[in-house]
């Protein structure tokens, strides 16, 4: 602002008098006024008005053959009260409560310059007794007007570029967060299936207890390795009880988490599309392969479909299709609702899945996929949208294309809309 406001100032012509100067100096210092709002605006008034002051001085100074410190500081020296004027009254209003309305800013600028040029001609009247005319005021106006709406049409491409850029990174933030909670789905159904085969084990292990109880009454003289074997089978039972009982409550704790259900917890299929697409061109490209994305919706009135549940279903199955792909394809998706039903699709054009494997894909633990250190995938991928598909009640099928493969799902469409 002190380096730019002085040379803005030097773009300049003289409509009313020989000393008094219409400028680009007053818009800029309306600009950065309303960019630097933290800073206190008297401050940046005066040393603004002392550096235009000071510039100008040594301009004369470098410019003139006779020079004078004296009659050029009596010339420059009204033009400190412009901009300390200006400051001042930018102070008074706090303009920060207007900042969501552009026109009231544009006008309290347009009065803020008006005044500051009388109080910079009222002392220039005093200090070299100039005179103006009227139709020099209302030039002065009309001009000041040209600044005020020129800097807010300024001012308000800059803020469009940040709300731009801000929407650009809440909207990272929130993929970033639907992706976190999906797999928190994906966490939550596993946990589920742990806690039930903790319990098995316990109520298995506790009868085993029981028996050997019963073994050990039935006999007269109690066979001690008999006796060792119950009290094992107790401290086992014990132990999963301990394991489920931890698991319960961080199933407890997830299951709050992600059950708070809102409307914004639901998207409509084409939102959820671009989304998915957006998270996985980022993956394609960070496994440096060159793939398109494309899909396509039947129909016209679809329903909102709950983030989460289609989220990590689908991001699955479009992940594993990225992931087929050698270097360069196309993944397809598309939906399409057939009466009480809706039906997800994910094609691709990579080598398809072998014969042999076709049978246990949708098994825990299978893969056929390793990294380059030769290091095995989880294998729960598959198997996870299958146990979800099948506890929603619906079905999912797999078969080979003459070029790719295709995965579809059918849910029942009121398993995945707004509940009530």
């Amino acid at each position: 602002m002190l380096l730019t406001v002085p040379l803005a100032g030097e773009l300049s012509f003289y409509p009313l008098n020989e000393t008094f100067r219409i400028s680009f100096g007053p818009p800029a210092l309306f600009f950065f006024l309303l960019l630097l709002q933290k800073t206190p605006a008297i401050f940046s008034g005066i040393l603004t008005g002392t550096m235009v002051v000071v510039f100008r001085i040594l301009i004369d100074f470098f410019m003139q053959d006779n020079f004078s410190w004296t009659s050029s500081f009596q010339v420059q020296y009204p033009s400190f009260f412009f901009y300390f004027t200006y400051s001042f009254l930018f102070s008074l209003v706090k303009i920060h409560r207007f900042q969501n309305r552009s026109l009231v800013i544009g006008f309290i600028g347009l009065i803020i310059e008006i005044l500051s040029d009388s109080v910079e001609l009222f002392f220039q009247y005093i200090v070299l007794e100039t005179t103006i005319t009227l139709g020099s005021l209302n030039e002065m106006i009309v001009i000041a007007f040209g600044h005020s709406f020129i800097v807010l049409s300024f001012f308000n491409m800059m803020k469009l570029y940040e709300a731009q850029s801000r929407e650009k990174q809440i909207r990272k933030q929130n993929e970033h967060m639907l992706m976190l909670i999906s797999n928190l789905y994906e966490e939550t159904i596993h946990l589920k299936k742990t806690l039930k085969n903790a319990e098995n084990i316990t109520k298995k292990s506790y009868d085993l207890y029981r028996d050997l109880k019963e073994l050990e009454k039935r006999e007269k003289q109690p066979d001690v390795p008999a006796q060792q074997y119950s009290q094992k089978a107790l401290r086992i039972a014990g132990e999963m009880h301990e394991v489920k009982k931890d698991n319960q409550r961080i199933f407890a704790g997830l299951s709050k988490l992600i059950s708070n259900e809102s409307f914004k917890d639901y998207m409509n299929a084409a939102e959820l599309f671009h989304l998915i697409i957006r998270i996985n061109e980022k993956y394609a490209l960070s496994l440096g392969k060159d793939i398109q994305f494309e899909y396509s919706l039947d129909g016209n009135n679809h329903s909102h479909y709950h983030v989460y549940t289609v989220l990590s279903l689908f991001n699955n199955l479009v992940a594993n299709a990225v992931e087929a792909i050698k270097e360069k394809g196309i993944i397809r998706l598309s939906l399409c609702e057939i009466c009480d039903n809706v039906e997800f699709k994910v094609a691709d054009n990579g080598p398809g899945i072998p014969q042999k494997y076709q049978t246990v894909i949708f098994k825990p633990g299978f893969t056929s996929k390793y990294d380059q250190y030769g290091t095995p995938s989880t294998g729960i991928g598959l198997s996870y949208v299958n146990e979800v598909v099948k506890e929603l009640g619906g079905d999912i099928l797999f078969e080979n294309k003459v070029n790719g493969a295709l995965f579809s799902i059918k849910l029942p469409i009121h398993k995945l809309i707004q509940r009530g």
